[in-house]
C-alpha cells in the first residue's frame, strides 16, 4: 500500500496482533532498521507487542537477533506447544485457559528481565482489553514482562492477566492493529507492521468453526480499515507486505494450527525480503 502522503515529524512502527503469524514481524523489522529507520515510537497489541518490546528496548544493531534468538527459544516454542493431554489438564486446573503463561513468561524475562516501560531506549506502550469496564487500556509505563502478558492473554489460550486489581485480555479485542494510537501519539511516520491475515478476503461462515473466525475479523479489520481512512493528510502511512503466503486463508483448517512452528524460517525471511524490496521504492 503506498503513502497516504507525505509528512515529517516523528516515525512510529505499529505492531498488529496475530500468534505465530508474528514472525512476520522479525523479517519486517529487519527491513525497515535494514533501510534505515529508527523509530521514535513503538505500540503493539499481542504478539506485536512481544516483537514490539524487543525493538524499543533494544539497540538498532542487535534487534534482529535479538527477536530471532526470541523466536527459536524453547520456551518460545512451548509457549502453544503442550499436546492435547497436557491442555485438558492445564484447562481443568485453570478452569479458563488451554495453555499456562509460564513459558512465554520465562521467554519474556529472558529477553526483557525487569525492565520498566519508560526506562525503555524508544518510547512503547500495548494495548489490552480490561475486563471490569471493557475498555481499551494503554501500558505506558510498569514492568515490560507484565505488559506485554496481558496485551498477548488470548482469550481461552492463556489466562487473564492481574495487574493491581484490574484483569486483562488480549489487546486484539479491542485494536488489534493500533494504527489509530500512533497517529494519536502524534507520529507524522507511520510504519504498519501487520501479519498478512487482512489480504484474505472473508466469506459468509459455512462450519461450526468458522463462526468465531468471522465475527473477530469483521472486528478487527474495521477497526483497522476506519483508523486507516481517518488518518489526517500530514501523515505518512506505509503497511507493510507481510510476504506471500504469510496468512493461511482464514478459513481453511490451517488457520486453526496456532501451534504449528514449522513454517517461522520461512515467514521471517520472505517477509524480510518483499518488505526491503517495497521500502527501496517508497523511501527512495
Amino acid at each position: 500500500m503506498a503513502a497516504v502522503t507525505s509528512g515529517t515529524g516523528s516515525t512510529a512502527v505499529v505492531l498488529g496482533g496475530g500468534g505465530l503469524l508474528g514472525a512476520v514481524q522479525v523479517g519486517q523489522v529487519r527491513a525497515l532498521l535494514e533501510a534505515g529507520v529508527r523509530p521514535d515510537l513503538v505500540v503493539g497489541t499481542s504478539v506485536g507487542a512481544m516483537n514490539g518490546a524487543v525493538l524499543a528496548g533494544s539497540a538498532p544493531a542487535e534487534v534482529g537477533d535479538r527477536l530471532e534468538e526470541l523466536w527459536r527459544s524453547p520456551d518460545a516454542a512451548a509457549v502453544f506447544g503442550a499436546g492435547p493431554v497436557a491442555r485438558l489438564r492445564e484447562l481443568a486446573r485453570s478452569g479458563t485457559a488451554a495453555h499456562s503463561p509460564e513459558p512465554l513468561r520465562r521467554a519474556l524475562l529472558a529477553e526483557l528481565g525487569d525492565r520498566l516501560i519508560e526506562d525503555l531506549p524508544v518510547r512503547f506502550e500495548c494495548c489490552a482489553a480490561r475486563i471490569e469496564d471493557a475498555s481499551e487500556h494503554w501500558f505506558d509505563r510498569g514492568p515490560v514482562v507484565d505488559a506485554v502478558l496481558a496485551s498477548a492473554a488470548v482469550p481461552g489460550l492463556l489466562p487473564p492477566v492481574e495487574l493491581e486489581g484490574a484483569h486483562y485480555l488480549d489487546g486484539g479485542l479491542v485494536n488489534s492493529i493500533p494504527l489509530g494510537r500512533a497517529v494519536e501519539l502524534g507520529a507524522r511516520r507511520v510504519f504498519v507492521l501487520q501479519v498478512g491475515r487482512i489480504d484474505s478476503p472473508l466469506r459468509p461462515p459455512r462450519k461450526p468453526w468458522e463462526v468465531a473466525m468471522v465475527a473477530f475479523e469483521i472486528s478487527r479489520r474495521h477497526r483497522f480499515g476506519r483508523d486507516l481512512t481517518s488518518v489526517p493528510p500530514d501523515v505518512e502511512v506505509h503497511v507493510l507486505p507481510a510476504g506471500s503466503g504469510a496468512a493461511p486463508r482464514w478459513d481453511s483448517r490451517d488457520a486453526l494450527r496456532y501451534r504449528d512452528v514449522a513454517g517461522v524460517e520461512r515467514r521471517i525471511e520472505t517477509a524480510r525480503r518483499e518488505s526491503a524490496e517495497y521500502l527501496r521504492t517508497v523511501l527512495s
